[in-house]
């Protein structure tokens, strides 16, 4: 098998695992079926590094590719055999292999950038991480986010979710978030927000970035379309573009108002070490000069490889005081909660 099957059945797997079984079905005829004929697939069959998501994350590229175009012309042969239409596996793959031919240009020009989302649901873990936060130093909040894409989870205020019947959060939202809750609810705390900024080295938020986004959505999941969508509506966000550590070290030895509330989600495994490094080291000298006026927090939705691979740690750090939580586990793209929170 070669490197590139390989990577795609692999992505197969985890896109089945996260309720997409078109992209499962879809990664499993590329695996199968693509073979080294053609510019295209000459340069996924000789990419080097690392093609996994961990790296260089080539079979989300291409299937972003292909979604793109599917979208782009919503009478086009990719549209008939995409969600919500259905097909057999082979008109599936005679529109996708017409795809390498037609629309060469296309395709070479988007697998030159990394795959990029804004899950706006796991702002389902921010939002009751903010109100753990709150209800220790229940002041406003100014918030900071690393790697922050399109900054639609920088707007999570104005967010509701609901928990078993109980609604949380913004008492007007944009939109309202319901994951599978399991575990005591959070506490309930009014989320008010006085100034929100983060930094990405490639923010998505140009004229004809939302389409990009929309991309990388999987075909067979709309619900994350239209929550994406309304976020989408709502102002955005400032966004840096920059280093991580840079920013937020200048960030940091500014003075702020209220509770200061730094998170990042599915972020930090993509910095560098020396990034790692350096925010870490940025946060906790920081907190040790931070005070009940002016607390910091540090939220982190982020993948540990822990409990037999079940989503991301949730982890809350409080200065003063240097508290740490852990609130329990989140699906990662926010389909589900396990909290253990019992403050």
């Amino acid at each position: 098998m070669s490197r590139l099957a390989e990577a795609l059945r692999d992505q197969a797997v985890h896109c089945e695992a996260l309720g997409s079984p078109f992209m499962a079905r879809l990664l499993g005829l590329l695996a199968e079926r693509l073979t080294p004929e053609g510019a295209v697939r000459e340069r996924l069959f000789a990419w080097e590094g690392d093609l996994s998501p961990q790296g260089h994350s080539v079979p989300l590229r291409l299937c972003g590719a292909l979604h793109a175009l599917k979208m782009r012309d919503p009478d086009g042969a990719l549209a008939a055999v995409y969600p919500p239409n259905s097909a057999s596996d082979d008109a599936l793959w005679a529109a996708v292999d017409a795809t390498f031919k037609d629309d060469e240009a296309f395709l070479m020009s988007f697998l030159d950038s990394p795959p990029q989302t804004n899950e706006v649901r796991r702002s389902v873990a921010i939002i009751p991480a903010a109100m753990v936060a709150l209800s220790k130093f229940n002041l406003p909040l100014t918030l900071s986010e690393l790697g922050a894409s399109a900054g639609l989870n920088l707007n999570f205020d104005r967010y509701a979710l609901s928990l078993n019947g109980t609604s949380f959060g913004a008492p007007d939202p944009a939109l309202t978030l319901a994951p599978d809750w399991n575990g005591p609810l959070p506490p309930r705390r009014e989320i008010r927000v006085i100034d929100r900024a983060g930094v990405d080295l490639n923010p998505l938020t140009g004229p004809d970035d939302p389409a990009r986004l929309r991309a990388y959505l999987w075909p067979d999941q709309p619900e994350r379309l239209a929550l994406t969508d309304a976020a989408l509506d709502l102002p955005t966000p400032d966004i840096h573009r920059g280093d991580a550590a840079d920013w937020l070290e200048a960030r940091l030895a500014q003075p702020w108002t209220g509770l200061h509330f730094l998170f990042h989600t599915i972020a930090w495994q993509y910095f560098p070490p020396d990034v790692q490094e350096r925010c870490a080291r940025a946060i906790a000298t920081t907190g040790e000069r931070a005070t009940r006026d002016q607390p910091l927090a540090w939220f982190a939705m982020e993948n540990d490889n822990g409990a037999a691979g079940r989503g991301a740690a949730m982890t809350l750090r409080l200065w003063p005081g240097a508290l740490v939580f852990d609130l329990g586990r989140a699906d990662f793209h926010g389909r589900w909660i396990d909290w253990t929170y019992e403050g």
